[in-house]
C-alpha cells in the first residue's frame, strides 16, 4: 500500500468533516442503518474517506442485516490493520487504515463465505468511487 500519512489534529480537523474526525479520529461510530452506504450496492471501489487508500471492492459488500456496511475481505490483505479493542465493556478487533491510521470500525467472525470475517465499517470512513468497468471484467 501507500506510504503512512500522519498529520497533526488540527490538520485532521481541517481535512475531515466534524462527523469524520469523530468517527475516524477519535473511534467514534455511526448509529446503526443511519450511515449512507448501509444500504448502498452500487458497483465500484469504497476509499478510506481520510487519506483516499482503497479499502474495499464491492464485489465483496453484503448485508449483514448489523446496520453499517459490511465486507467479507479487504481489497488487499495489507489495507487494513487490526488492533484488540477493550472498550464499551466488550472485545472486538478493531480495523484501521493502514496508510494513515484511521479508524473504520470493526472485523467479527460471523460473516459468509469464502472468508467467514465481517468487515462493519463506518460509511463516514468511506468514500466511493463508481467503477462499473471494474465489475463487468470480473463477470
Amino acid at each position: 500500500m501507500d506510504e503512512k500519512i500522519k498529520l497533526t489534529e488540527t490538520e485532521w480537523r481541517v481535512r475531515l468533516t466534524p462527523e469524520q474526525y469523530r468517527i475516524l479520529r477519535e473511534k467514534g461510530t455511526e448509529r446503526a442503518f443511519t450511515g449512507k452506504y448501509e444500504s448502498f450496492f452500487e458497483p465500484g471501489l469504497y476509499r478510506c474517506a481520510a487519506c483516499g487508500q482503497p479499502l474495499f471492492e464491492s464485489a465483496t459488500k453484503y448485508h449483514s442485516g448489523s446496520g453499517w456496511p459490511s465486507f467479507y475481505a479487504p481489497i488487499e490483505p495489507d489495507a487494513v490493520e487490526e488492533h484488540g479493542d477493550h472498550s464499551a465493556f466488550m472485545v472486538r478487533t478493531e480495523i484501521t487504515c493502514s496508510r494513515c491510521g484511521s479508524h473504520l470500525g470493526h472485523v467479527f467472525e460471523d460473516g459468509p463465505q469464502p472468508t467467514g470475517l465481517r468487515y462493519c465499517i463506518n460509511s463516514a470512513a468511506l468514500t466511493f468511487e463508481s467503477t462499473p468497468e471494474r465489475q463487468k471484467s470480473d463477470s
